[in-house]
């Protein structure tokens, strides 16, 4: 039987959800599902470890991100509207006696871009303030004296920006990647002055109610679903544990979400090694064995992959071994037919496919709802990839 609490909540979440689905085109549901739970946690920050950021990234203005944190500021306590804010002013209100912020970090690729080293400050205080009891270490000169200082760092921030992110804090993100609405996405213009009030009311709504769950989150060890563990797990641990609080559906739709953006942002910046290891397990097929001559044709077949013009070149027999090696995959001798050809086996390419890629899609059906002990399943897409070195990345890395 369901508490009071858990039917207020699913209630309450469902009225943000249809609130800010009116003027966001979101690409997805899970990501509409994790911007809830994100304002949500911001209101219970003494119950958390760690605070997940959330990145609202896009190639392109115009794609609703601005819009995104402009919401967010009518629906989380005490919001901080940043854009170019220089360091003091953002350490002064993070350390406010008023009571902790919630920052709005928007055009945050001016932070991270060209000119990043006049942003250190910043940069630091970001990276260090997902964790409860973190600070931020300072030299304040006062006339002739030097003195350090340490001002807290643990806040709720949210970041809208072009392009991508240091994985400092990409890792630490939810990931909403924007893109522009299509013809037929249609949205609800947003008026503050006509729809403030209400999102207004949706945040007093999400206060009473973060008072009476307080000392049910604090603490809590939520169930995680497969494939979320390690960073992804510090996370998504707030957020799943404010769906389980809200009860109704959010706890099902929470970890499908989970699963869902984690895969996505992971597919977003793979590096070169971990594109080759997945199109080598796609080359292979049903293969016990390969020649390297026929391994290179099949690879720069790969239209989508840089295989065939690496530097205005193809991708050849050293440089292919060079690049498995970092795996500790080495060419062997292999027979075919009356040949003996340099080539490589499927068993030595098993272990770095399990460590770095995962199972195959079709092996990939699990369920996501494993936790709450419902039957569905989701199919999670390829595991590749997290870049294992950013410099590497074929998808041009992070700004």
């Amino acid at each position: 039987m369901a508490e009071p609490w858990d039917i207020e909540g699913a209630l309450t979440l469902d009225r943000v959800w249809e609130f800010l689905s009116r003027f966001i085109s979101y690409p997805s549901a899970h990501a509409a599902e994790a911007h809830v739970l994100w304002i949500a946690h911001t209101h219970l920050m003494d119950a958390w470890e760690s605070t997940p950021r959330i990145a609202f990234l896009s190639p392109e203005p115009g794609s609703g991100k601005s819009r995104c944190l402009e919401l967010s500021e009518l629906l989380v306590p005490r919001p901080v509207e940043a854009v170019n804010v220089t360091p003091a002013y953002l350490f002064r209100k993070v350390g406010s006696e008023d009571g902790r912020p919630t920052i709005l970090f928007d055009e945050i690729d001016t932070v991270f871009g060209p000119k990043a080293k006049d942003n250190e400050e910043i940069r630091g205080l970001l990276n260090a303030g997902h964790r409860r009891g973190a600070v931020a270490g300072r030299c304040v000169v006062r006339g002739k004296i030097v003195e350090t200082e340490e001002i807290p760092a643990y806040c709720a921030v949210a970041l809208a920006g072009l392009g991508g992110l240091p994985d400092t804090i990409l890792t630490r993100s939810v990931v909403i990647r924007m893109r522009r609405r299509a013809p037929g996405e249609i949205v609800q213009p947003f008026r503050r002055r006509e729809h403030g009030p209400q999102g207004e009311s949706l945040r007093d709504d999400l206060a009473h109610w973060a008072a009476i769950v307080e000392r049910q989150v604090t603490g809590a060890w939520p169930k995680f679903p497969p494939g979320i563990s390690d960073r992804d797990a510090d996370v998504w641990e707030a957020l799943l544990a404010v769906a389980d609080a809200a009860g109704g559906t959010w706890p099902e739709r929470a970890r499908v979400a989970a699963v869902a953006l984690v895969a996505d942002s992971k597919r977003g910046t793979p590096s070169l090694g971990i594109k080759l290891l997945a199109d080598l397990r796609d080359v292979f097929g049903d293969n016990d064995r390969m020649p390297t001559a026929r391994i290179l044709e099949e690879l720069w077949k790969k239209v989508e992959s840089p295989w065939g013009d690496l530097r205005g070149k193809p991708l050849d027999a050293r440089g292919l071994a060079q690049r498995l090696a970092k795996y500790e995959v080495k060419p062997s001798d292999i027979r075919d037919g009356a040949l003996i050809l340099k080539g490589y086996h499927r068993s030595d390419l098993h272990d770095a496919w399990e460590r770095y890629l995962g199972p195959p899609p079709q092996e990939c059906a699990t369920s996501a709802t494993l936790a709450t002990g419902e039957p569905k399943a989701i199919r999670i897409g390829l595991a590749d990839l997290a870049p294992q070195d950013p410099a590497d990345s074929y998808f041009g890395g992070h700004a």
